[in-house]
């Protein structure tokens, strides 16, 4: 069997020139070796690190930055590009290691703040996304599975946002729930402002100006699923295509196998069923436990579901033009969305990529 990758060493010694060709003679350059596996099947991955990291250092501050900056002058492309901004993070952590990615994770997080005007909610988000990224880079070089490479990363973000919600709030003298309504609040009408702009029409925006309070009180409610759930799906969106990336560049990234056969664990479908019979209790509490439960799990029987329209297209040899054009036609229409969310879900019966079915042995 096939062991984890281990650890990289620091390659730091005298060693007689063993680089592939197309490293050999590039001055300044030294290599990172990864052994893995035993005996016949040892494997050893290396990746070029440059001497002087402060250019990688330089170049991958300026790469987040200029996305950072698409996000925040694009107001309707720019919310799905912040989905990009974790990948350079996360993509210089496995180059330069964890000192020097650290440099890029720091620097990058001042130069956000004093752009966004100090330490806030909306910074808050940006800056976790930069942690996101790191976290992940991290997490590739740990014998993980890839279900852990991401939960252990979504947990690192969730983590430092609730210990920064805390102390911004004791700073502000007031608790997370009021710091977190308020921002609420401030953002629905951020976006009914958009929405005039835009010229929405005059009647949906007074029936969202009407219903602001009920939203409001809902959103606060649901915020932790959705946290939860935006996390992981960034995570996992970071991961496919941080693994494109590392490879392109003869960089490290552990071997998850195919993730377009990746499937929930069934044990899950129980924490379906529970989050369901929770919305029938005439508690309220009971019933927002339950509602948060039921958003988490369809976030991941979406990714399920992703993975298995992934299998297809792969195996009837899709065209990439079309591919993308699907994907994005899947995240704008709700409808198709919830499709893939059953798609996932049901596949833990209907198995419908047959990945449990044995092969059948030839005689």
């Amino acid at each position: 069997m096939r062991q984890t990758p281990a650890h990289t060493h620091s390659g730091h010694q005298t060693r007689p020139d063993h680089r592939p060709a197309a490293f050999r003679g590039i001055p300044g350059s030294r290599l990172t070796r990864l052994e893995y596996g035993s005996g016949k099947e040892k494997r050893v991955v290396t990746s070029a690190l440059p001497q002087k990291a402060s250019r990688d250092i330089a170049a991958g501050i300026a790469v987040t930055l200029i996305i950072f900056a698409l996000t925040l002058n694009l107001p309707l492309i720019g919310f799905f590009l912040a989905v990009f901004i974790p990948l350079p993070v996360l993509f210089y952590r496995a180059k330069l290691g964890r000192r020097n990615g650290t440099w890029v994770l720091g620097l990058t997080s001042v130069a956000m703040t004093a752009i966004i005007g100090g330490l806030s909610l909306d910074a808050l988000f940006y800056l976790e996304l930069l942690v996101l990224g790191f976290a992940i880079g991290e997490m590739l070089f740990m014998r993980l599975s890839v279900e852990r490479t991401v939960l252990y990363a979504v947990a690192v973000v969730l983590g430092t946002s609730s210990a920064f919600l805390l102390l911004y709030g004791l700073s502000l003298q007031v608790g997370i729930s009021t710091v977190i309504s308020d921002y609420v609040l401030k953002s629905l009408k951020l976006t009914l402002a958009i929405y005039e702009k835009m010229g929405i029409s005059q009647d949906a925006i007074r029936l969202m100006s009407d219903s602001m309070e009920q939203i409001q009180y809902v959103l606060v409610r649901i915020l932790p699923a959705l946290a939860v759930g935006s996390t992981l799906f960034v995570a996992w969106v970071n991961l496919l295509m941080a693994r494109s990336v590392l490879l392109s560049r003869d960089l490290f990234f552990p071997d998850f196998g195919p993730l377009n056969r990746w499937k929930v664990p069934e044990v899950l479908v129980w924490g379906v069923i529970a989050s369901a019979l929770l919305l029938l209790f005439p508690s309220r509490a009971m019933k927002v436990i339950g509602l948060n439960g039921l958003i988490v799990f369809m976030v991941v029987y979406f990714l399920e579901g992703i993975a298995i329209v992934s299998f297809f297209f792969e195996k009837k040899q899709f065209p990439r033009f079309l591919r993308s054009t699907i994907y994005v036609f899947i995240f704008i229409q709700q409808i198709i969305c919830l499709l893939v969310i059953g798609l996932g879900f049901f596949d833990t019966w209907l198995d419908f990529r047959r990945l449990s079915t044995p092969p059948q042995n030839s005689e």
